[in-house]
């Protein structure tokens, strides 16, 4: 596996080896379920393939779209939520410098309903070139459609409705939905939601790759890692050579031993939305039939200040799956200092990502002999193949977790309670009995 170690060697005294031989057979099992097409949510496998089979034309569309937005726009706007905005993130904060941008700022929108955000935001653009990339299934998602209703109407305003053409994009449903009807009838162009892709595992086509590209990152490379990840995962049928398989048999290990909460951890902070797309891409696949690992994330060393006493002695639910940078590009030397009041001129001649690195170890093993499990993956450098090999390693061990066990992971019925509620109190007509319900409950 290329670009990526795995070392499970602090959770192996959680668990003894007739544990683990056991469960080999359920994740081979789940690997045949998956390469099969005949488990649960089968409809939803296009992203298994994606990597070897995406259109390159549309590839072609993006790249020259991302061309003409940089061109004529200071800002992109990606109007989205969940998996239409979570994984383009991850990849824009990962490659964008911590301070300025590589290709235009992508300001992503859509994603919350705060009239205060959106007042600034106005504010924010009104003094500069902007366009705008929509995606969204059908169109009607409350937060997107209500942020793309008004920086449309914001855009026409400043531009007028013939440029607003040329600087509107849609990512959208093939042939039909609110926003596949409203972009034909006003001349935007568009991108297609495959029908067969989930939102969370949607990072490698339009709906992701269009703002990726537009912020500078070269989606070829993203998808010729994400190729070369496919390649190793789909050809190698054994745990024992299969990091993906065996990432999805160890953490179904430590849940089946009480460890029922799993921890994201980055020692990077341009890793904290790859974080947040990681817990979608786990919670939405597995939360369902009152099962699940619960996917939280932490940002060390900075949140050791604040969460590590909790996972260091707090209850023994938990375990922890690091995501570490072997070979960082840019680096500070700390140097020696004649007072030394800090006392700190014994790491004189070290980098900072060598204390880094240091930091990472102590902390595992102060966890571990604490009482919790801790897997490492190892990243071996930040490019845009490592991260296509990335992501596509985590669908793939998602599946195969979520079918171990026991779960489709490719729906999320749960998701749908909470809109109706909202629909019913906030007058949407059809749901006045659901309205009268609820409003008995919270007199």
């Amino acid at each position: 596996m290329r670009y990526l170690k795995l070392d499970t060697s602090l959770t192996k005294s959680f668990y003894t080896k007739k544990d683990y031989d056991e469960l080999v057979t359920e994740v081979q099992k789940a690997r045949e379920t998956l390469e099969s097409r005949q488990g649960l949510g089968n409809d939803f496998l296009g992203w298994l393939d994606l990597p070897i089979t995406h259109d390159s034309r549309e590839v072609s569309r993006i790249k020259q779209a991302a061309g003409r937005i940089c061109e004529h726009s200071d800002v992109l706007l990606a109007v989205g939520i969940g998996g239409s905005y979570l994984g383009a993130r991850s990849c824009v904060e990962l490659f964008k410098p911590y301070f300025g941008n590589n290709g235009c700022e992508v300001i992503f929108v859509g994603n919350h309903i705060s009239g205060s955000y959106m007042n600034e935001l106005l504010d924010y653009i009104k003094d500069k070139d902007y366009s705008i990339n929509v995606i969204s299934k059908s169109g009607t998602t409350t937060e997107p459609a209500i942020a793309f209703r008004i920086l449309e109407e914001a855009l026409i305003s400043k531009y007028g409705k013939e440029e607003a053409k040329h600087r509107i994009f849609a990512t959208t449903d093939k042939a039909r939905g609110a926003l596949k009807t409203l972009a034909d009838a006003e001349g935007y162009e568009t991108f297609v939601v495959p029908d067969d892709v989930g939102g969370r595992f949607s990072v490698l086509t339009p709906v992701g790759l269009l703002p990726i590209a537009a912020s500078g990152v070269d989606i070829d490379l993203v998808l010729e890692g994400a190729k070369e990840a496919y390649l190793d995962f789909s050809t190698n049928k054994d745990v024992a050579n299969n990091i993906a398989m065996e990432y999805a048999l160890i953490r179904n290990l430590l849940y089946r031993k009480g460890h029922k909460l799993e921890i994201l951890v980055n020692y990077e902070p341009r890793l904290a939305y790859f974080a947040e797309w990681w817990k979608q891409l786990f919670g939405e696949s597995e939360g369902k039939d009152h099962k699940g690992i619960w996917p939280a994330s932490a940002n060390f060393t900075t949140d050791l200040h604040s969460l590590g006493q909790m996972i260091q002695d707090g209850e023994r639910t938990m375990f922890e799956t690091v995501l570490e940078i072997e070979d960082v590009a840019k680096d500070v030397t700390i140097k020696a200092n004649d007072n030394n009041l800090d006392g700190l001129n014994f790491l004189a001649g070290k980098t900072m990502n060598e204390v880094n690195h240091v930091a990472t170890l102590g902390t595992r093993i102060a966890h571990h002999d604490g009482g919790v499990p801790n897997i490492l993956i190892k990243l071996n450098e930040v490019t845009p193949k490592s991260y296509g090999y990335l992501v596509y390693f985590f669908e793939y061990a998602c599946a195969i977790s979520a079918y171990t066990l026991g779960v489709n992971p490719f729906n999320q019925p749960g998701v749908e309670a909470y809109k109706k509620n909202m629909f019913a109190l906030l007058g949407k007509p059809g749901y006045e009995e659901l309205k009268a319900e609820l409003e008995k409950k919270i007199k």
